[in-house]
């Protein structure tokens, strides 16, 4: 491990504390650092309400964001370091679009809204994580089956793509034929958002991204040997199919649960691992994995205290702030993509 490593992890841990709480305290609401405070130790603050604002608004919505940040980002690496491909993303392999596909069924086929349903036994935001969880898990499922079938990533990845526009293109129709208001509806999801956890949510989101996480830990090694190739992966006794369904499998279980609670958020897991290798200089996961999962997180929480206009009560959408972080920094890897170390 470098010394750069060595001097990121606290700098980044500690970005991340701040970050944290600025989205405690930062709001469209303006509440005072020591109400804040006092209401996080339990003690009674000066007005009611701000404890409703802060431990059932803010606070999920901050965890919510750290973890969705980490699991996008990590997503991004895991994508780009498989297909050997700087522009691989989450999204790519049709996951996100699976998703879409599912909350647009419950939305513009059956009339759901994030507030009722009609026609559904399941009402409301969770019939919305159901179908999106639903939606992206099935997708997954058809990339893993062509996984078992398509040796060359290539031809993977080109099958993801083909498969996203097949679930576009079912979006397109269904939003021909939908009401004004339900594509409206629609669309304000796709805007994505931090605040669809809710506390009670939050054990689970939290526990689904964790094992995502770790099972992403736990591919630190064959991860470096792909860098080298497959054929030298081979020589170390990597199994190659069986490692790429893993990655698969990793990649699906993070990108699935996120877009689900936050709708299809854009550019953080494509930029994230560019950032993390900027920073680093190194391409080596032991290290970059690690600070790409911190980096993930510290760029989500940013966004999301992004989102609250400056002295205005309105929140921005998501998908409206992260292109301000993520469009740079791809712009910037395409320029100066030769000087940029990315597979050894």
């Amino acid at each position: 491990m470098n010394r750069r490593a060595l001097l990121f992890y606290p700098l980044l841990l500690l970005l991340l504390i701040l970050l944290f709480i600025g989205s405690l305290v930062y709001g469209a609401v303006s509440i005072p650092p020591g109400s804040v405070l006092d209401i996080l130790l339990g003690r009674e603050p000066e007005r009611m309400a701000w404890q409703q604002i802060v431990l059932q608004s803010r606070l999920p919505q901050a965890f919510t964001a750290m973890f969705a940040g980490a699991s996008l980002a990590v997503s991004g690496l895991l994508l780009q370091t498989l297909f050997r491909n700087p522009l691989a993303g989450p999204s790519i392999l049709g996951i996100s679009d699976g998703a879409n596909l599912g909350v647009a069924i419950v939305m513009l086929y059956f009339g759901g809204s994030l507030s009722q349903l009609s026609d559904l036994p399941v009402s409301g935001y969770p019939a919305i994580i159901l179908a999106a969880f639903i939606g992206a898990s099935a997708i997954l499922g058809i990339i893993l089956y062509f996984s078992s079938k398509v040796r060359n990533n290539v031809m993977l990845l080109i099958i993801g793509i083909m498969i996203g526009y097949l679930a576009s293109s079912v979006i397109s129709i269904l939003n021909f034929y939908a009401s004004t208001d339900k594509v409206h509806a629609y669309v304000m999801w796709g805007l994505g958002n931090f605040s669809g956890v809710s506390l009670a949510q939050l054990p689970f989101f939290i526990l689904c991204s964790s094992v995502g996480l770790f099972l992403s830990v736990l591919l630190i090694k064959p991860l470096n040997a792909l860098l080298l190739g497959e054929l030298y992966a081979t020589n170390l006794g990597v199994r190659i199919k069986r490692m790429r369904m893993i990655i698969l499998l990793c990649t699906g279980i993070l990108t699935a649960v996120t877009t689900a609670f936050c709708g299809p958020v854009s550019f953080i897991g494509l930029a994230v691992p560019h950032i993390a290798r900027l920073l680093l200089g190194s391409s080596n996961h032991k290290m970059l994995l690690p600070v790409t999962l911190l980096t993930g997180s510290c760029v989500a929480l940013l966004c999301n205290i992004l989102m609250v206009t400056p002295g205005m009560n309105t929140i921005l959408p998501l998908n409206a702030v992260t292109p301000l972080i993520g469009a740079p920094v791809i712009i910037y890897v395409i320029i100066n993509r030769k000087n940029i170390q990315y597979f050894n």
